[in-house]
């Protein structure tokens, strides 16, 4: 099993040594970059950069939400987990359609945490229960501008069957062994569904094909 390099952005000493301790019982993930700011993280990862970055909403230099923003520009296959407190909605959805891959609250378990930095890792993508509940409900009650009239993103068959492993979070692996194909035929189905789709990355490949109604849910 490959290591997991993992990077942690938080302004608080207390928290990330708690976040390490939990880190260090799990295998297969290594700690590589500790940051207190988005601006200390950008100035690290010349150095360094994680597979997967575990990052706070609020802080006093450069905040999660900026951070992200400039990740993906910089960054675009760096993957995020936001892990705050705050629950609002809007938040979570504005922030996975921005480009994170992943939203925990801080309250969450060791367990649940493990399970989210290998989903992110493997899958592109970690949607617990809250989160899902949230981004269903932001794509039902967004009302700032008019319904746009629904796109034909001319899907193939075998598009479809790869977006429907990807949104059932089957890893590439998977998904190809499901439908013998190779890994490298899946990633370039992957690649052109962002394509057509117009999306950033895995997690807003799910969100856009659940919000065009291409996947249901």
């Amino acid at each position: 099993m490959e290591t997991i390099k993992l990077g942690l952005i938080d302004d608080h000493n207390l928290f990330r040594e708690g976040i390490k301790s939990l880190l260090k019982r799990m295998a297969n993930i290594s700690l590589v970059l500790e940051a207190v700011s988005g601006k200390d993280l950008l100035a690290q990862l010349n150095n360094v950069v994680p597979d997967v970055i575990l990052l706070d909403l609020e802080m006093g230099d450069m905040n999660g939400v900026d951070t992200t923003l400039k990740l993906q520009e910089l960054y675009p296959d760096l993957k995020i987990i936001i892990l705050t407190m705050h629950t609002e909605e809007r938040m979570i959805s504005y922030l996975m359609e921005a480009g994170a891959n992943g939203y925990l609250l801080k309250d969450t378990t060791q367990h649940e945490l493990e399970i989210a930095i290998r989903s992110t890792y493997e899958n592109g993508f970690y949607f617990n229960s809250f989160v899902s509940e949230a981004l269903l409900k932001g794509l039902k009650h967004k009302t700032s501008k008019p319904p746009a009239i629904r796109k034909d993103y001319h899907l193939t068959s075998r598009e479809l069957e790869v977006l429907e492993g990807i949104t059932q979070e089957y890893t590439t692996a998977e998904i190809a062994e499901q439908l013998f194909l190779s890994v490298r035929t899946i990633e370039g189905h992957r690649k052109n569904l962002m394509g057509k789709l117009g999306v950033k990355n895995t997690a807003g490949l799910v969100i856009k094909a659940v919000k065009e109604k291409i996947i249901s849910v």
